[in-house]
């Protein structure tokens, strides 16, 4: 039962998601991460807050956390 929970919620990303997850995970600025995708900061900071309401956690740790948990490093 457990060892679904991490598919379930990386299933519910989108990719663009995922992809700015692995992002923030590096160590990236949100304004970093807009730059190197080439899309507007407010985008990033809304697939940010998404991150968070989808992945359940209150911080950027928790964020790393949920993607280590989802195999995503």
């Amino acid at each position: 039962m457990y060892g679904d929970k991490p598919r379930q919620k990386s299933m519910n990303l989108t990719p663009r998601e995922i992809q700015i997850l692995k992002l923030i995970m590096a160590e990236l600025k949100s304004e970093e991460i807009a730059h190197q995708l080439g899309i507007s900061l407010p985008t990033v900071v809304t697939h940010r807050r998404h991150l968070f309401l989808k992945l359940g956690v209150k911080s950027v740790v928790g964020l790393v956390k949920e993607a280590l948990r989802m195999g995503l490093a």
